[in-house]
């Protein structure tokens, strides 16, 4: 497929055929999503590829304190899980909210799952020390997460990336023998999806981007023959 296909139709899928995914294609996959960048190309991210059903009911398992909140937080008009609020639900609300078997079911069904953990030894997180909730050492991890959607995408599967399992972490870490000085970054689950998408929605890019400082004008694409380096 053309790159820009690929990146203009590659989907979070949540639904998945019975296929199997061989392993020389999920080799190929993660062959070429493992060229991402990475701070100072230090590359801390691994991999743990789980086929084990009863390892995946685990995970499913663990997602659900999260998925609850996330769910009571989204009832109760909330965005969920944002770092900025405290949840409004209560704790017994939360505890009791039921979790929709959709936030679960995709690590059951998917073909494998691909729990990725980054060392945290490894990243350059220069945002450490600011009073708000660290977000640059993903810049080590992400890139090699998406990367490896988008092989997918080009091989005719998919996936998603999902994060609930990242509160029960020290579990998951127990589970999966992980060592402590790795953090969960992601739990994707990847198989054949039950339908092709060939148009997502999102956006626009004057909606996303703005000229010179965060209030200045939308980036807007340029007249034919107009230098937009001038602008």
């Amino acid at each position: 497929m053309d790159l820009y296909d690929v990146m203009r139709t590659t989907p979070a899928v949540r639904e998945f055929t019975d296929a199997p995914l061989p392993e020389d294609v999920l080799h190929r996959i993660l062959d070429h999503a493992r060229f991402a960048p990475s701070g100072g190309n230090r590359q801390g991210t691994r991999i743990v590829v789980v086929r084990d059903q009863g390892t995946r009911r685990r995970l499913a398992a663990l997602n659900e304190p999260a998925v609850r909140r996330y769910v009571a937080q989204a009832k109760a008009g909330q965005s969920p899980w944002n770092p900025l609020e405290p949840p409004s639900p209560s704790a017994e609300e939360i505890a009791a909210t039921a979790v929709p078997e959709p936030f679960t079911r995709p690590l059951l069904t998917a073909a494998v799952v691909l729990v990725v953990w980054v060392d945290l030894g490894l990243v350059a997180a220069t945002d450490q020390d600011l009073d708000r909730i660290g977000l640059v050492a993903g810049a080590s991890v992400y890139p090699l997460v998406w990367n490896l959607l988008l092989a997918a995408r080009n091989e005719g599967y998919g996936g998603t990336i999902t994060t609930m399992a990242v509160a029960e972490e020290p579990a998951v870490r127990e589970l999966l023998h992980v060592p402590d000085r790795f953090a969960l970054a992601a739990v994707v689950p990847l198989g054949k999806p039950v339908r092709e998408v060939t148009r997502l929605r999102r956006r626009s890019v004057e909606e996303l981007a703005t000229w010179e400082t965060f209030d200045g004008p939308p980036l807007a694409a340029s007249s034919p023959g107009q230098d937009s380096s001038v602008r």
